[in-house]
Order: structure tokens, then sequence, then C-alpha cells
């Protein structure tokens, strides 16, 4: 039995708890940290971002190397050595959840390994591997347990032929052909990895478009640079049976206007669906609310029992790390006495990491136009950027959605070379709301990609030099 008291308890290590963890320790606070996986670090370190994004470079690279001669380099006999690519990503992953560990230690919060239930009030229990509970005294706590993969009926996974977003980052061979089921940011990640590595590979999604939540032209953009790289995309099309071969796997479908769809392939990649991870921790019989597999939270994390917060993919706003950390300073700063502003959820960035990459904050075209902005749009191309062709990598645009009474700045949707870096720009032009000439007008260096950025808001207004 621990018998110290905390501040806060944090339950569950991901980007969400371990940051919140941190500034809970910056601003003075006594801190505990409960993760229940023998490393630190949650989904997005272990299973999610960093894995995933390792790859992705691998494949970058892999694929850089067989257009050398491009750049006047010759490169023979390049080959994909996958155990060595595996053991990177691991590597990457390993070192990763080490730091986390450090800025534990650095930070003198207490870490307690086991699976966390709330025994209200003021108390968590933590039950380790061996069964030993302990309880740990504590003035609030925070639930940030992330979220698994959720099973589609019909399309139980193996962890052979039918893989989910976990299994598909250990696998010992490339599959010769791959289908994705799902075309959200972990569907197209995956099919841009496998695909690059050799994988013969279809996404098939049940909406009209490729990463649905993204902007139009966007998408349509995203398709046809697939296409260019053999990335087949079955659109509009529901998938109702899953049979295995002796070869791998049969998929059968219909699209909305009712044709059938047929595919076979050496595996499946179940790219769709997580849900919240609430098992075991104690909520029933509590204040708390529970709604649609989610907790329910006002503007400030609150949950409906005192002292008790939750954030990341627990809370129904976009599972997204970097908003989880946001969620996770915004709880402690109240906690420790100050007055944070709720967190402006038209400003939180997504940003899919395929190639083409994909980056988007702020308002879609037909989203502002559906609120009732007077919307203006401008768009730049990268195939008419300098740095762009220097680097060999000229598809996509920067597109800049804005509105005409006060030049605001609505959204920017950015795909092709290094757009999850360049949001970060638009991010800040959004929160210190800029207008478009503004952005236009602010000197960028040359060459570079951001360049980019720039000339799509001096397109607003007619400007743009460089088209």
């Amino acid at each position: 039995m621990a018998t110290e008291q905390f501040d806060v308890t944090v339950i569950g290590s991901g980007p969400g708890g371990y940051v919140a963890a941190i500034r809970g320790a910056q601003l003075g606070l006594k801190v505990a940290i409960v993760e229940k996986d023998k490393r630190l670090g949650g989904t997005c370190t272990l299973r999610g971002c960093i894995p995933t994004k390792a790859l992705l470079m691998s494949a970058h690279v892999y694929e850089q190397m067989q257009h050398a001669k491009d750049f006047g380099v010759q490169a023979t006999e390049i080959q994909l050595a996958f155990a060595d690519v595996q053991k990177r990503k691991d590597k990457v992953v390993m070192k990763n959840s080490k730091g986390i560990e450090y800025l534990m230690k650095k930070n003198t919060i207490t870490v307690f390994k086991g699976k966390g239930k709330l025994a209200l009030p003021g108390k968590v229990e933590v039950t380790g591997d061996e069964g030993k509970t302990q309880t740990i005294n504590t003035r609030n706590i925070i639930i940030a347990t992330g979220s698994v993969v959720r099973p589609i009926p019909g399309f139980e996974v193996d962890g052979e032929r039918v893989v989910n977003s976990d299994q598909i980052l250990e696998l010992k061979d490339v599959p010769k052909s791959l289908v994705v089921m799902g075309a959200g940011a972990v569907g197209v990640e995956f099919a841009s990895v496998y695909s690059r590595f050799g994988s013969d590979t279809t996404i098939v999604e049940l909406m009209p478009r490729l990463l649905p939540l993204e902007d139009e032209e966007v998408s349509k953009e995203l398709e046809k640079s697939f296409r260019k790289r053999g990335i087949k995309s079955q659109l509009d099309t529901k998938l109702e049976k899953l049979e295995k071969t002796d070869t791998g796997i049969r998929l059968t479908g219909k699209t909305s206007k009712g044709q059938d769809v047929q595919l076979e392939a050496e595996m499946l990649l179940v790219a769709v669906g997580r849900m919240p991870y609430l098992e075991g921790l104690g909520l029933e019989g509590t204040k708390i609310k529970v709604e649609r597999g989610t907790i329910q939270v006002d503007e400030f994390c609150r949950t409906g029992e005192q002292n008790v917060y939750a954030i990341g993919d627990v809370i129904p706003t976009p599972w997204l790390a970097h908003l989880a950390s946001k969620e996770g300073i915004l709880v402690v700063e109240q906690i420790a006495g100050q007055k944070p502003q709720p967190i402006n959820l038209r400003q939180v960035p997504s940003c899919t990491y395929c190639d083409p990459e994909v980056a988007s904050v702020g308002l879609t075209e037909a989203a502002a136009r559906k609120e009732g902005y007077d919307v203006k749009v401008a768009k730049f191309p990268f195939s008419a950027s300098g740095k762009a062709r220097i680097l060999g990598e000229e598809e996509g645009f920067v597109k800049i959605v804005s509105e005409t009474k006060y030049d605001e700045l609505l959204g920017v949707h950015i795909i092709g070379p290094h757009a999850t870096e360049l949001i970060a720009e638009a991010c800040v032009a959004l929160q210190l709301e800029s207008t478009a000439e503004e952005l236009g007008r602010t000197m960028h260096a040359h060459p570079t990609i951001a360049e980019t950025v720039m000339e799509a808001a001096e397109g607003i207004h007619g400007l743009t030099i460089h088209i």
C-alpha cells in the first residue's frame, strides 16, 4: 500500500498521459503515472505514430535509392533487407520509450507498473502482472488510457493472412499482394509503405474518396498520385465477405451502385476502427458518463466526477497524439491553479505521412461554404517550385481557404513534399488570426518548399508571382 499523497495520478503513459505528468511536475505538483504495458509511451510510441513513421522512412529511402540515377548517382544492386528495416524500427521505438522513462526520472514522477482502476474518492488501485494490488492516494486523476484496435465482425484477424495495424508492424516478410480495408490515415500510410516495399496494393474504402476527412481536392490528388505509383483504389465499396484461400484471402463486396467487387491477395490489412480502452477502469457506479464508448467531458476535459479528468482517445475529440498532449497540459494547468483557455478544435492540425504527404489545419472549402462564409480559395502547385524540382518531388499543391469580409485565413490544405512540416506555419497563422495578405507578405527564404505557402496566400488576391 502506497501511503504517500499525490496531487495528480495519470492512468496511461501515452502522449497525453506522459506529457500531462511532466507538465504537472514542472508546475510543482507531486505526480504519479500508471502504465499496464512493460514499456512507457502508449500506442503512439510503441504501436502507432513512431514505428509506422520509421517504416515510412525506410520505404522512402528505398524508393529514392531506386531513382538515384535521376540525381546523377550510380547505385546498383539495391535490395530491401526487410529484417534490418524491422530492427531499425524496433531500435527507434525502444529509444523513444527509454527517453520517456528518463523524463519520468528527471521530473521525479513516480511510475507504477500495472493496470489502474478508479477507487473513488481520491484513490487509484494498481494491479500488477502477478495480481498484487497497491493503492495510490491522489487528489486528482487523469484518465489517459488511449484506444485499441476494434474488431470488425466477419473480418477477424489471425495475425497471418488477416492482420490489424498492430500486427502489420511485426511482419517477417513483405506480402506479395495486400488489400487495405480503410482509406483513413492508417490505411493510406501502410499502403504507401508496403507498395514501395514491393506489395501489389489495393485500398478499399466505403466512402467515395481516400482520406474522407480531408479537403476534396486533396483526396483527388492523392488518388491520382497513388494510381501513378501502382496503388489501386477501390472506392465507394462495402466489403461483405472474407474467405481464406490456399494462397491468401478472397474478398467480396458491392459498390454503392450495386456492382459486385471481388479481390484476392496474400494478405488483408483491416485498417478501420479503434475504440477507447476503458476495460477494468471501474467507471461503473461513478458519475462519469460514457456515450458511444467515449467518456463525456466539458471543454476543460472534466468528467462528471469531481477531480477526475479524461484526455486523448477516450474522449470524443479527434484522436491525435498532439491534441492529447495539449489536453493533458490543459488539465494539469487547471489543477495547478492556472486559468488556461480551452483548446480551439478548429486549429488542430491533421497529418498523414503517406507519399505524397498530406496535412491540413482549419476548415475545408466545403465546410467553410457550409458555415456560410463568402469563401475565397487559391492554390499553388509544387510543380512551380524550384526547391520541389531540386528534390524531384513536384506532385501536389498548397490550398488556402479564406473569407472575403476580413481576409481571414480559414484553412490550409497541403499535399506534397514535407507537407507535415509545412503545416506548422499554417497553425501559427491561424493561431494568430492572420489574414491571407499578412501571410502572403511574410518574407520566405528562397529556395524553400515553404515559399509555396506564401505564394498560395498571395493567390487569394491574384498576386502569385511564379504561375
